[in-house]
């Protein structure tokens, strides 16, 4: 049985998704506000979180950050604001999903068993999994990424996402595409998500948009991976 943890602070929400998520056979766990929220998750180790911004004592926004420090569990944020920052601040801090209130509670058990979905699906690692490309290094089965022999911290999805691209150098990949390929193709989400992380993922590489060393921006279409011709 998978364990859910709602963190919302309107009660009555918090008992009409936990009725409905335990209908569906999930345990479901909640808590009113960020700081409790964060004692539940270290307390009862779900495997999935359900999170409002608007939270008191500590938003939303600050118990993603801290839990992305962590796990690697997939988070869903909700929010009464429907503005395109609070998504995309969402989703750079580390969230996987996002859904404005009000919403469906039958899209948000949709978007759970999706979301859970993802998580549990693991890559078949080979031992040639090691793409190497202009001083930078990923090894999939570590799970590890180098530039220039120092180790880069990345995100799951920003690990996932830099060795899609780097599995086929020169290879021109819509946002569609990448979508389906990194988030899967069952992803609610939409093509902003790509873009959001190509840019955090740059940042973190040193790499420029402008003049890029690794990832290219092909205007019009998406993005592809630098394609380093031999000497």
């Amino acid at each position: 049985m998978k364990r859910l943890l709602v963190i919302d602070d309107e009660v009555n929400l918090r008992h009409t998704l936990g009725y409905a998520l335990r209908q569906e056979g999930y345990e479901v766990l909640t808590a009113e506000d960020g700081e409790s929220g964060i004692e539940v998750f270290r307390r009862a180790h779900p495997d999935l979180v359900i999170l409002d911004v608007m939270l008191p004592k500590l938003d939303g926004l600050e118990v993603c950050r801290r839990l992305r420090r962590e796990t690697d569990v997939p988070i869903i944020m909700l929010t009464a604001r429907d503005s395109e920052l609070d998504k995309i601040v969402g989703l750079e801090i580390g969230a996987d999903d996002y859904l404005p209130k009000p919403f469906s509670v039958r899209e948000l058990v949709a978007r759970v068993r999706a979301a859970l979905r993802r998580a549990v699906r693991i890559p078949q690692v080979r031992a040639e999994d090691v793409h190497e490309s202009d001083g930078l290094r990923l090894d999939l089965g570590r799970r590890q990424v180098l530039r220039e022999g120092a180790e880069i911290s990345l995100k799951p999805k920003e690990f996932e996402l830099l060795a899609f691209l780097m599995a086929d150098p020169g290879q021109v990949f819509t946002r569609d595409r990448i979508l389906a390929g990194v988030w899967g193709f069952d992803y609610s989400g939409d093509s902003r998500t790509v873009d959001t992380h190509v840019k955090t993922l740059r940042e973190k590489l040193g790499d420029h948009a402008v003049r890029p060393r690794w990832i290219e921006t092909v205007r019009g279409v998406g993005y592809r991976f630098r394609e380093v011709s031999a000497v």
